[in-house]
């Protein structure tokens, strides 16, 4: 049941479209395909290469005047420290011993000597007879991230220089020097 509708027009449709999101995008698919697809859904995959399910929801909502909820939080991928509570606790075993805090406290990471291959290699090794399985050394070095460590080589505070470089225009260049000659440029 396809409707003679110009190019341009199911152009300008499509854009509206993309620029909605969630609830606000369902109800304007919906009422699009009632008012040029008959209310169907398949159609309106057809005509404006709208998701058949996403219209059909749509459709659903107006006919029945509740709206669906999104469940954003509940997409994605669970964190592997979630699946294996155990996984966090033997990262940090094998971490803490080489790690140090920032020397001026200025950061709240814990930096540390060990890389991520190097934990990646020692988690191998002490999870080889349990039978659990090893994540890969991407996934521990972002476990490692999350739990605040910071993979860089702990560089050793620098002593502050003692001495003060005397130029001309220095007013502490008298009290640092003893010789009360004035400075020459050479």
């Amino acid at each position: 049941m396809q409707s003679s509708i110009c190019r341009e027009t199911i152009e300008s449709l499509c854009s509206a479209a993309k620029r909605l999101t969630g609830f606000k995008r369902r109800q304007f698919q919906a009422e699009m395909a009632e008012k040029y697809c008959g209310g169907n859904a398949r159609v309106a995959e057809r005509t404006f290469g709208w998701g058949r399910d996403a219209v059909n929801t749509g459709l659903n909502e107006r006919r029945t005047g509740i709206r669906c909820i999104d469940n954003f939080k509940a997409r994605g991928r669970i964190k592997s420290e979630v699946i294996d509570q155990q996984l966090e606790i033997d990262i940090r075993d094998l971490v803490e011993p080489k790690t140090q805090a920032d020397p001026k406290f200025q950061s709240t990471l814990a930096f540390t000597r060990a890389t991520g291959p190097a934990v990646h290699a020692a988690l191998q090794d002490k999870l080889k007879d349990t039978g659990r399985n090893v994540p890969a050394l991407r996934t521990v070095v972002n476990i490692l991230n999350r739990l605040g460590y910071s993979l860089r080589r702990v560089q050793k505070t620098r002593p502050e220089k003692t001495f003060l470089k005397q130029t001309r225009s220095s007013t502490m260049c008298d009290r640092l020097t003893s010789d009360p000659r004035p400075i020459r440029n050479v």
